[in-house]
């Protein structure tokens, strides 16, 4: 490292860790800032969650499997690295919720759950009517005076009544985060909702303010066949690849651990497992919470990380020629109620969401299991949580016959749950480490989103504060990007 050089370690492999090392190789090459990056990633490969299978012209996802569109930062770094022409929509088309051992078609112009259009409520059979007129009094209950963080569940039973939450909301939001509504933070997970309640009142009201109209020009082909995900066609992992390949030489270290950070003056010392030490000027912890305190012991405002929770849970991805389907059901997946005897919380038909994903003539299943005190199930054999699997699409679905293959994929303890007053203990972590650790930056998955656009977001907003501090800092480093 130059006399005049400043060293950032990313300490996490994932697609934050990953992110944050390209976009600050990328400032620093453009903007001529005498900075060097180093990435180091605890396991043999980078991006974390995100993994790919390719067999036989099925491309599996074994952890996420695409982002909202909406979100435009993903979409923008796949073009970045060279993957614009193989970014793919998912088919649109119809979703259920299984309650009570019956498929309900999910209602027209719901958004997370939450009702937008009346017509589809009122008819749906997914709630009784006494569940729907208490539903309807969130158009006249006032503003909750609640001031600072609630449980998800709270907010929205006090809105919509235990039906409506139970047997929409609920499937909905705990398939994304896995965890229990009833402890996840509202203002940590969706504080839109928050915002919408004090400045419109009425959830359903104030949604039909903030949510877009859909365009009046729309064709059928653009309406039914293009959906709001995005993903690769060749797979997630091309992304992870692609931006690996953008990094410069010699700037990532594999299978070696971090395990201590000591403030050595203004600068850092990182100890690796190999007994590697590294000198920094700023660090980006992107890990999983975990490990925080570890790193960091002598900052108690980060401990409480000791203690947060996380869930673990599985997936099951099941091939079968399309002739083992005897009842097929127009749609592309379903996610499971609470009062449903189910194990499985959600199935998606790939084959059908994803077309890219499947050869012709195959069907390709998705099925998820775990959840918040149901979690032994992602400790059973593969055989075994096959066969759960299996048992309960058999009541759904009449399919004939054995999968020719499937993968099972479990992530134990990998889902972060952002409890009610997770913000507030963010932000104090983030106050004392800028005081007592200033050059020191938490971001990812753990801590402000585990969407992919979420912690790429995170990635950027860390990068431009790490160039900052070191610019407020360092005088050759004002000079340079001048």
């Amino acid at each position: 490292m130059k006399n005049n050089q400043k060293r950032v370690v990313v300490i996490g492999g994932g697609i934050t860790g990953l992110s944050a090392a390209y976009y600050l190789q990328k400032e620093a090459k453009e903007k001529n800032l005498p900075i060097e990056t180093i990435l180091i990633e605890a396991s043999s490969r980078l991006g974390g969650k995100i993994q790919t299978i390719s067999k036989d012209g099925f491309i599996i996802e074994k952890g996420p499997d695409s982002f909202l569109a909406r979100k435009v930062s993903a979409t923008k770094l796949i073009r970045e690295v060279g993957l614009g022409d193989q970014i793919v929509h998912n088919s649109a088309g119809k979703s259920y919720v299984q309650v009570r051992g019956k498929l309900h078609r999910m209602p027209e112009g719901s958004f997370m759950g939450i009702p937008t259009q009346v017509t589809p409520f009122i008819l749906s059979g997914l709630f009784s009517p006494i569940g729907k007129v208490r539903a309807s009094l969130d158009f006249v209950l006032p503003r909750s005076g609640i001031e600072g963080d609630q449980s998800l569940g709270h907010f929205f039973r006090r809105r919509f009544g235990n039906e409506v939450v139970e047997n929409l909301i609920e499937p909905l939001l705990s398939g994304i985060y896995a965890g229990d509504i009833d402890k996840m933070s509202l203002l940590a997970t969706f504080p839109m909702f928050d915002k919408i309640e004090r400045e419109h009142r009425s959830l359903v009201l104030g949604l039909r303010t903030v949510t877009p109209p859909k365009p009046k020009t729309q064709t059928p082909k653009e309406g039914s066949k293009k959906g709001i995900f995005i993903s690769v066609g060749t797979g997630l992992q091309s992304l992870v690849h692609a931006i690996e390949e953008k990094l410069e030489p010699n700037t990532v270290k594999k299978s070696v651990k971090v395990e201590k950070i000591v403030k050595k003056g203004e600068q850092y010392e990182l100890t690796l497992n190999n007994d590697e030490i590294i000198i920094a000027d700023s660090v980006i912890i992107s890990t999983q919470h975990q490990s925080v305190p570890h790193l960091l012991p002598d900052i108690e405002e980060v401990q409480f990380f000791n203690d947060m929770p996380s869930t673990s849970v599985a997936n099951v991805s099941m091939a079968f020629p399309l002739s083992a389907i005897e009842k097929d059901i127009d749609g592309t997946g379903f996610v499971v109620s609470r009062n449903s005897d189910y194990t499985i919380t959600a199935c998606t038909w790939t084959h059908k969401k994803w077309e890219h994903s499947t050869p012709e003539g195959y069907a390709l299943l998705r099925c998820y299991v775990g959840k918040p005190g149901h979690e032994a199930i992602v400790e059973q054999t593969d055989d075994e949580i096959i066969k759960v699997c299996l048992d309960d699409l058999s009541k759904t679905m009449n399919i004939t016959s054995k999968p020719e293959f499937t993968y099972v994929n479990r992530w134990k303890d990998a889902m972060p749950q952002y409890i009610v007053g997770h913000v507030d203990r963010m932000n104090k972590a983030n106050s004392a480490l800028a005081t007592k650790m200033p050059g020191i930056y938490l971001a990812g998955g753990s801590f402000n989103g585990i969407g992919v656009p979420d912690c790429i977001d995170q990635a950027v907003a860390t990068v431009a504060k790490v160039i900052d501090g070191l610019q407020v800092n360092n005088k050759e480093l004002q000079e340079a990007s001048r």
